[in-house]
């Protein structure tokens, strides 16, 4: 006989929330869908929680070691109508897509008494972002039409930072199914490149070409940013592949867990301009700092 407690890890005496709480964090870890999933043991983990979830079962389970038509173990349980194999689930192409199994315990939790809750399929759409919306963010809106799911629109929030290749997941918009539970919608970002500008995290990096007297003497360059012309102030004697920041003009973040946000930073980083030819002029001035030693 399975004991359903050690399963899931818990204590006989476990509250309901505590037994939910335990199947969430196993089928995140072990859903197939995922790296490194283990079907076995997320079946297993799934037929422990449709038993402990339900209070009669779970007082069945506890008395006789069963639940339905007298039987033990997996046995039982299988008479009472539930086949772990069979959940109706479609997650298939997004098990690298940051998707998060933590809703597979809402969803099982309501297959009881031999009931299968059916679940609609995903569907994936693609849309395209300037770079510039992709740092700041945008709202968007998307047109649906599939096999699966007629006509619709869908109005998509796209959040600050975003990165080429990301998908976005729609909870219930995608295919609909009666008596069952709806699929979600996967929107997969394109960020299309920027002339000069490029993401680091939540810093934005350029290259700056920079005349070789403006870096000896120092000069001020204007600089087109995301936010407008700003002027950087070239120090003298700056030196071929420096890197000069500017404070708060990179990408906007926004930490729920310690509440801070805030903006990065833009970092440019400078090359000399060496000139291919010499007037005969430059190259007499050339030769003079030479003779002073620079």
């Amino acid at each position: 006989m399975k004991d359903y407690y050690k399963i899931l890890g818990v204590n006989k005496d476990a509250s309901e929330e505590e037994v939910k709480k335990a199947f969430r964090k196993l089928a995140h870890v072990y859903h197939p869908d995922k790296s490194g999933g283990n079907e076995a043991k997320f079946k297993e983990a799934s037929e422990a929680y449709s038993v402990l979830s339900d209070k009669k079962k779970r007082a069945q389970y506890d008395a006789f070691g069963s639940v339905g038509g007298g039987g033990t173990g997996t046995g039982g349980f299988r008479s009472a109508g539930f086949d772990p194999s069979g959940f109706g689930f479609d997650f298939s192409g997004f098990g690298n897509a940051g998707f998060d199994t933590g809703d597979l315990g809402d969803i099982l939790s309501s297959i009881f008494g031999g009931r299968r809750v059916r679940r609609g399929r995903d569907i994936a759409v693609d849309i395209e972002l300037s770079f510039q919306e992709s740092i700041f963010g945008v709202d968007r809106k998307v047109v649906i039409n599939s096999k699966f799911v007629k006509q619709k629109e869908v109005s998509i929030s796209v959040p600050p930072g975003i990165d080429d290749g990301q998908m976005i997941r729609l909870s219930g918009h995608g295919e609909i199914l009666e008596g069952g539970v709806p699929g979600d919608l996967y929107v997969k970002i394109h960020v299309r490149k920027h002339p000069y500008l490029r993401k680091e995290g939540y810093n934005l990096i350029m290259d700056l070409v920079v005349k070789l007297t403006e870096a000896l003497l120092g000069a001020e360059k204007n600089i087109h940013s995301l936010d407008g012309e700003i002027t950087l102030k070239v120090p003298v004697g700056t030196k071929h592949g420096t890197i000069l920041r500017v404070k708060g003009k990179g990408v906007p973040y926004n930490h729920a867990n310690s509440g801070k946000s805030g903006r990065g930073d833009l970092y440019i980083r400078i090359s000399i301009q060496i000139p291919d030819k010499l007037s005969k002029e430059a190259r007499k001035v050339v030769e003079d700092l030479k003779k002073l030693g620079l």
